[in-house]
């Protein structure tokens, strides 16, 4: 059996769910109430990265704590996927690559490669997961299409950056200042020209929804959130991981999205 480990337990679903009875996943980053941006590894951590055969970090420096650790702990014959240098990515560039679909699928095929390598007397077991995993996806993939389908255009607001990627597969308009989310994201006070300009598109409610990053909280994302609802805009929650923890991947992500139908819907009818 694969011992695998998932720097964060959103990659950690889909390694379990693609590698079935042949691996065990440990993913290290999975409570949903801390942000994991600020996650610290501890030496359980490192004890999980040398015994792995296969580890999965995200990248782009959202988990640079996993880096270290596999270069502390140097092991022949094990296998690292960076999702970040399999899609050509950087530190710098937006690293919540989970909320792209196609970035989703990407890596999926690619761990169910590197499975393959890694053992391949049970190619066809894996080749076999592989198409389990797609139809269990399917769900959360007719509900991307149904959102973009029907509410392509729609203006909504983030308090984070990690709505980016799912914004343009919904064909949403996201117009929040990007300096805002980017900031929120890594941690930072957002420039007061931002605040202002996102302060104003609630008070004008030029946006029909705003997407609040539950696990990223500041003073400021909570005035933000304080002033839609004043407003009567709907807020939508999205987490960084699995909310709950013990759930799959794409029954988070589903949940989440029919979360952001229904508030789309009644913002719609509403108008």
């Amino acid at each position: 059996m694969l011992r695998v480990v998932a720097g964060e337990n959103f990659w950690g679903s889909i390694a379990a769910q693609l590698g079935g009875t042949h691996v065990a996943v440990t993913s290290i980053v999975s409570d949903p109430n801390a942000d994991p941006h600020e996650y610290e590894s501890n030496t359980n951590d490192a004890r999980a990265f040398a015994q792995a055969r296969y580890v999965i970090l995200n990248g782009a420096g959202y988990d640079s704590w996993g880096q270290k650790l596999l270069d502390a702990n140097p092991v022949s014959g094990r296998t690292v996927l960076t999702v970040a240098n399999l899609l050509g990515k950087h530190t710098g560039d937006n690293p919540h690559f989970w909320y792209n679909p196609a970035y989703v699928e990407q890596v999926a095929y690619r761990i169910t490669s590197d499975y393959t390598a890694l053992d391949p007397g049970a190619a066809g077991y894996f080749a076999q997961q592989r198409a389990a995993f797609e139809t269990a996806l399917a769900p959360y993939q007719q509900r991307i299409a149904s959102i973009r389908s029907h509410f392509g255009g729609a203006r909504v607001g983030a308090t984070e950056d990690i709505f980016v990627y799912m914004a343009g597969a919904l064909g949403l308009n996201l117009i929040s200042p990007p300096d805002f989310m980017q900031a929120v994201a890594e941690g930072n006070d957002p420039p007061a020209s931002s605040v202002a300009q996102f302060e104003q598109q609630i008070a004008q409610r030029q946006i029909s929804v705003l997407v609040y990053n539950v696990q990223t909280v500041t003073a400021v994302t909570t005035t933000i959130k304080q002033q839609a609802f004043a407003r009567n805009i709907p807020i939508v929650g999205v987490s960084e991981t699995l909310q709950p923890p013990d759930a799959t991947f794409q029954d988070w992500q589903n949940a989440q999205l029919m979360t952001l139908q229904n508030a789309l819907n009644t913002t719609a009818l509403g108008s």
